[in-house]
C-alpha cells in the first residue's frame, strides 16, 4: 500500500518535470527570427520573454482588465494586480490556455462574465487566491487539474461544480468561510482523481462528508472540529497525509481506533485537547501530538503491537514505523520512557 501510494507520487512528478522540460525545449529551438513576431503581439503593458514565447506576464503591472491574450499562449501571469472582472473579449483568441495565475486581484462572483471560464477549453491550473470571491465559480472547465482559491470570502459552494472535474487532482479551498452546512454529502461528487484536498482555516465544527475516495492528503487545520465519526476514514482508504492541527479534539471526540488506520503515514493533531495518545497503526511514521494536554506516555499502552512479539519477531515482524515523534507542549516529564523506544525501534527523533 505504502509502495503504491508513493509510486503514484512519483509518476506525478516524473510527468509533470518530463511535460515541463520537453515544452522548454521546444521554446530554446525556436528561430530567433520569429522573436520580433512574438514581440510585437505582447500587449503594451506586459512582458513577453523571447526564450518563453508561450508565456504572457502580467502580472504587478496595477492591471484593472486583462489585456486581450496572444493566441499563442500558453501560461499567463496576472497576479498582484487591481484586476475586478473576468470577461471574454480577452480570451477571444486564446485557445490554448494551459495556466492562468489571477492571485491577489480584487475579482470578485459578479465580475466573473457567465460561462467565460468553461470555454477555456484546455485549461489546467486555475489560481484565484486572495480575491473577493464569495462563492466557488461556476461552471469550470473540465478538463482542470488544479483549482487553488485559498484566501477569498468563499462560503458556499454551488450544487454541482465540480461534478465534471475528473481530472482535479488539487483543491485548495483554506482560509474560506466555508462552515458545516455547505459541504453536502454530493458536494465532490465527480472529483474521482482528486489527490489533495484543503479545507484548512475555515469555521468547520464536524469532519467533511464524502470526501473522494482517491484522496491522499486532506488538510483540516483551523478549524472547530470535535468529534471523528466511528470508521470515517474507511470511506478514504488511501488517506496518506493527516492534518487536523489546531481543533478541538478531546479523547471523548475520537473513537477507540479512529486513527488505527493502516494507510496514514503522517498525522498530525497538534494543538487540540487529548489528554492522551490515541491508538495509532503500526504503518504510522510522523506523529505530531504537540501542545495538548498530555500528562504521561506509556509505551506498553500505546504500541501497536505487542512488546513481546516484537521482541520475537525482531526486524522481521511487524514492528512499527513510526520515526518521528513530537510531544512537547504537553505536560510530560523527561526522561523518554524507555518502553517508547522498546517499542518504537526506528524513531529517529523525539520531541519532548
Amino acid at each position: 500500500m505504502i509502495l503504491k501510494v508513493y509510486t503514484s507520487l512519483l509518476l506525478l512528478f516524473l510527468v509533470n518535470s518530463v511535460w515541463t522540460r520537453t515544452v522548454r525545449q521546444v521554446y530554446d529551438d525556436l528561430d530567433p527570427g520569429h522573436w520580433s513576431h512574438y514581440t510585437s503581439e505582447c500587449p503594451q503593458e506586459c512582458f513577453c520573454p523571447p526564450s518563453f514565447p508561450n508565456a504572457l506576464y502580467c502580472d504587478n503591472k496595477g492591471l484593472k482588465e486583462i489585456p486581450p491574450i496572444p493566441a499563442r499562449i500558453w501560461y499567463l501571469y496576472l497576479q498582484n494586480n487591481q484586476i475586478e472582472t473576468i470577461s471574454e473579449k480577452p480570451f477571444a483568441n486564446a485557445t490554448h490556455l494551459r495556466w492562468i495565475n489571477l492571485n491577489k486581484n480584487k475579482i470578485t462572483n459578479s465580475g466573473i462574465e457567465s460561462g467565460v471560464l468553461s470555454k477555456l477549453k484546455r485549461l489546467l491550473y486555475l489560481f484565484l487566491e486572495d480575491n473577493e470571491l464569495e462563492e466557488v465559480p461556476a461552471p469550470l472547465p473540465v478538463g482542470l487539474e488544479q483549482l487553488r482559491l485559498a484566501r477569498n470570502k468563499i462560503s458556499k459552494i454551488p450544487e454541482g461544480v465540480f461534478s465534471h472535474l475528473e481530472n482535479l487532482t488539487m483543491l485548495d479551498l483554506h482560509q474560506n468561510s466555508l462552515l458545516d452546512s455547505a459541504l453536502q454529502s454530493d458536494t465532490f461528487q465527480g472529483l474521482n482523481n482528486l489527490m489533495q484536498l484543503n479545507i484548512a482555516k475555515n469555521s468547520l465544527k464536524k469532519m467533511p462528508l464524502s470526501i473522494p475516495a482517491n484522496t491522499l492528503q486532506l488538510f483540516l487545520d483551523n478549524n472547530s472540529i470535535e468529534v471523528i465519526p466511528e470508521n470515517y476514514f474507511s470511506a478514504i482508504p488511501k488517506v496518506t497525509f493527516l492534518r487536523l492541527n489546531y481543533n478541538k479534539l478531546s479523547d471523548d471526540g475520537i473513537p477507540p481506533n479512529g486513527f488505527n488506520v493502516s494507510s496514514i503515514l503522517d498525522l498530525q493533531l497538534s494543538h487540540n485537547q487529548l489528554t492522551k495518545i490515541p491508538p495509532i497503526n503500526a504503518h504510522l511514521e510522523h506523529l505530531h501530538l504537540d501542545h495538548n494536554k498530555i500528562k504521561s506516555v506509556n509505551g506498553t499502552q500505546i504500541c501497536p503491537v505487542s512488546i513481546a512479539l516484537e521482541e520475537d519477531y525482531g526486524y522481521y515482524g511487524n514492528i512499527p514505523r513510526l520515526r518521528y515523534l513530537r510531544l512537547d507542549g504537553n505536560e510530560i516529564q523527561p526522561p523518554i520512557p524507555l518502553d517508547i523506544m522498546i517499542c518504537f525501534r526506528l524513531l529517529q527523533a523525539v520531541v519532548i
